[in-house]
Parts: C-alpha cells; sequence; structure tokens
C-alpha cells in the first residue's frame, strides 16, 4: 500500500513540476525566410519615408532604427549572414523602390544582436 501511494505521489510530482525540453529547429530554409522578411520590411519602411519627402539620410536612419527595433530579440539573429542580408536590401530597393544609387556601405548600423 504504501510503495503505490509512494508511486502516485512521485509520478505527480515529475508530471506536475516538469518542464519540457525542445530541440533546436533551425534549419536553412526558416533564416532564408527571416532574412527576407527583414528585407522587406526596411525596404517597405524605407520607400514609404522617402515617398512621404523625408531625405535619404533621414529616411535610412528610421529604416535602420525601426527594423533594428523590430527584430532585435529574435534568437536567429545569431545565425544570420549579414552580406546576404544587406545585399538582398540593396536588390529590393532597386526592384520595389527604383533606387538604384542606394550605397551598400550605408547599411553598417543594421545590427540585430
Amino acid at each position: 500500500m504504501i510503495k503505490k501511494v509512494f508511486a502516485i505521489f512521485t509520478l505527480t510530482f515529475l508530471l506536475l513540476f516538469s518542464s519540457p525540453v525542445y530541440s533546436v529547429d533551425v534549419t536553412s530554409k526558416s533564416i532564408e525566410k527571416y532574412t527576407k522578411k527583414i528585407s522587406n520590411k526596411f525596404t517597405r519602411t524605407y520607400c514609404n519615408t522617402t515617398k512621404f519627402g523625408i531625405s535619404y539620410e533621414g529616411a535610412l536612419a528610421f529604416a535602420t532604427g525601426e527594423t533594428n527595433k523590430e527584430f532585435k530579440n529574435n534568437k536567429l539573429n545569431k545565425l544570420i549572414d549579414y552580406s546576404l542580408l544587406k545585399n538582398s536590401i540593396v536588390n529590393d530597393l532597386e526592384n520595389k523602390c527604383q533606387i538604384y544609387d542606394f550605397a551598400f556601405s550605408s547599411l553598417e548600423n543594421l545590427k540585430l544582436d
């Protein structure tokens, strides 16, 4: 009888106070999707601010700040290849906003750490 009570108590204790452990499931496809999401956010913000008449420097500062603020606490930030992200942003600006003279080096402040 004591063994059954002890077993029930132990099982109940283990089930109530155990926390599940999940493996880290990060694929290259999820990193690419996340990189594209960041690129789209930056491009959309930059294009919209320049259309409102804000200078290119102001639009760059605003888009960088908004993108950093939105994505700074994501666990995938450590896995991003920033050169690919910057290339994606420059390509999106050319294709979506027709901005062809955007300097690649102006994206140095885009850090999502």
